[in-house]
């Protein structure tokens, strides 16, 4: 019996993907999503107008069907905010970090360069993230932190919390994506995702107020990854209520 167990344990140790492994396919699902979300903008801007409801549809589909992809191997942050934000709450090791955030900012620069290749024009420009004429920076800041402490708040219930609905959680993630872009696309872009602004702004050689959509998602992610950990009950206590409940109906 214990040899089973021995074994068994050995099996899932081999087949749990190695920090490169994990790396890879944060770059692979990065490229992804920026190749068909800023496109999906450029499409809209430069060759057919599918409105912001089509480009905002685009971003929630490409991030559901990468979360599925690759969720199983990384985890599927495919955003150095999200990435920081699980690393504060002792939910990735600090040393993967860098891993990570290297991967997503090489895919993103790889797919927005990609594009600029494919495309005529410059889309490179047009998929910059920029607040409109009437936004300053203040509410960029605070649009841009509210945004991604909203869709961190959703991916740590949804995917890191370990009693949520795991077959949903792309679903969810996808689809808060698919709202915060309607509602702030005509106002900050939005980024949500240093990354998803930085491939773009080294494509085009345009860095102008690049810092906040750095700096802000950051902000808002660990804020919402913070406020999801003091909500959330540690598994012992998790269990034990689980049995007092138990106890009580019997």
């Amino acid at each position: 019996m214990a040899s089973n167990v021995r074994e068994h344990s050995d099996d899932r140790l081999e087949n749990t993907p190695s920090t490169i492994q994990k790396a890879a396919a944060e770059f692979i699902g990065t490229y992804i999503l920026i190749f068909i979300g800023c496109g999906s903008v450029f499409v809209n801007l430069s060759l057919s107008d599918i409105g912001l409801l089509g480009v905002a549809f685009a971003w929630g589909v490409v991030v559901t069907a990468v979360v599925y992809t690759i969720e199983h191997i990384s985890g599927a942050h495919l955003n150095p905010a999200v990435t920081i934000a699980t690393a504060v709450v002792s939910k990735l090791p600090w040393i993967i970090v860098p891993f990570y955030v290297v991967a997503q900012v090489l895919g993103s620069t790889l797919a927005s360069f990609t594009l600029k290749w494919l495309f005529y024009g410059d889309p490179a420009e047009v998929m910059l993230t920029l607040p409109s004429d009437g936004t300053n920076n203040l509410k960029a800041i605070a649009w841009e932190i509210a945004l991604t402490f909203i869709l961190m708040i959703v991916i740590s219930g949804a995917a890191a919390d370990g009693r949520s609905v795991k077959e949903l959680s792309g679903v969810a993630i996808g689809a808060i994506v698919f709202v915060n872009a309607i509602i702030a696309g005509k106002v900050t872009g939005p980024s949500m995702n240093p990354a998803r602004s930085l491939g773009p702004a080294i494509a085009a050689q345009k860095f102008d107020r690049l810092w906040l959509y750095i700096v802000a998602p950051v902000i808002g992610a660990v804020a919402g990854s913070t406020l999801y950990s003091f909500l959330d009950l540690p598994e012992n206590s998790n269990k034990n209520q689980k049995r007092i409940n138990s106890s009580m109906i019997c």
